[in-house]
């Protein structure tokens, strides 16, 4: 029986990984040209973002399909969303557009899971549920809203500013409950772990 040929690290999934990583300055520039108030540069900001969590989806479902799995893709994968969506929140909130508490709670949480995660790495694997899918959704959408140049495009808007309002705090909320639980799994794992004393 042979051994089964280990994976590549330079596959298509981890290059789409790289590719999420480098449109992060691009995104970044995009969303501060003309002062991030002019609405080409937003919408071209908008399309940015839009491709990289594209390839946030993409890049999972191949390595699982075609059996692409490395160490470098699980650890690389996570770090460029958390990249991304960081970028994001805070150059939405230097633009005044995202007030600083909710970028704030939402980076506070990621980066303390992520980190979490690898520190309970050696006695299991915590995997991403519904509930933190469900998040990333509705953290993207809120981000999105607000790269959006709709008050620019449109006018102001009680709608508007409804809308951008409601799926913002989802997405808090959701990010703040989902942390909690990921807590909670660490303790559950880290404590069945642990030997067991007679």
């Amino acid at each position: 029986m042979t051994a089964q040929a280990p994976v590549p690290v330079l596959n298509i999934a981890n290059v789409l990984t790289g590719i999420r990583i480098a449109l992060i300055p691009v995104f970044l520039a995009t969303l501060f040209a003309g002062g991030g108030q002019e609405p080409k540069w937003r919408l071209a900001a908008f399309t940015v973002f839009a491709v990289a969590m594209a390839t946030d989806r993409l890049d999972g479902e191949l390595a699982r399909r075609r059996g692409l799995v490395t160490t470098f893709g699980v650890i690389a994968d996570p770090i460029a969303d958390k990249a991304l969506t960081g970028a994001a929140l805070v150059g939405l909130s230097v633009l005044d557009l995202v007030p600083w508490w909710a970028t704030v709670v939402i980076m506070v949480r990621e980066v303390g899971i992520t980190v979490l995660r690898f520190a309970v790495l050696r006695h299991g694997v915590i995997p991403a549920n519904r509930g933190g899918k469900t998040k990333t959704l509705v953290q993207t959408l809120a981000i999105g809203l607000y790269l959006l140049p709709l008050t620019e495009l449109f006018g102001p808007s009680a709608l508007i500013d409804g809308v951008r309002w409601t799926v913002l705090f989802a997405a808090v909320a959701l990010t703040v409950v989902t942390g909690v639980d990921y807590v909670v799994q660490a303790v559950r794992l880290r404590a069945s772990a642990l030997p067991e004393v007679s």
